[in-house]
């Protein structure tokens, strides 16, 4: 449901806190129902995986959604990734919500939110300095990893055996399938 009247971020970050998904586009609110449980379970699964390499390896943190990611505080710009990483040495960004483009995320792909996240979701992380975006096709077999840090992006996408390469985390090479569903 998104709202039709214009939110400035500092009116956003006012509300109630909540455990609901919901984004601010250019000061509309829009907030989509609650994921299923198998899009839920992809995303415990990643964040798992990712946070036990990044914060054992002291590489940074791992956020996951419901979880405000301020991009634009003057066009009230805020999304909440599924999974988030913020490198060791941007951990300054974190504050209550995360203030600029995490290094790396992850958007387990719905068929409600699949075309937002391909399309003005990918737009944004690219303009807002995400260096990598993941978008894991939940109904599908193929994890596609977008690299910002290439122009233009480069886009690799794996399959069920193949190691996953991230240009963010180098050595970090699990089988795709740990990260499918």
């Amino acid at each position: 449901m998104a709202s039709s009247s214009s939110m400035t971020t500092k009116e956003y970050l006012n509300t109630d806190e909540t455990n609901l998904p919901r984004e601010l586009a250019h000061g509309i609110a829009r907030e989509p129902p609650a994921p299923f449980f198998s899009h839920q379970h992809v995303v415990l699964k990643i964040a798992r995986l990712l946070a036990d390499y990044v914060e054992s390896a002291q590489l940074g943190t791992v956020g996951i959604a419901p979880l405000d990611v301020i991009l634009d505080e003057a066009h009230a710009l805020i999304v909440q990734p599924d999974v988030l990483v913020v490198a060791a040495e941007r951990l300054s960004i974190i504050h209550d919500q995360v203030w600029g483009g995490p290094d790396l995320v992850v958007e387990v792909l719905s068929a409600g939110t699949a075309l937002h996240d391909r399309t003005s979701k990918l737009g944004w992380y690219r303009q807002y300095g995400v260096r990598e975006c993941w978008l894991v096709d939940a109904t599908g077999d193929r994890l596609t990893v977008v690299d910002f840090t290439c122009s233009p992006p480069d886009t690799r996408s794996f399959g069920r055996p193949e190691p996953v390469r991230s240009s963010v985390l180098p050595n970090f090479h699990p089988p795709a399938s740990l990260l499918l569903p």
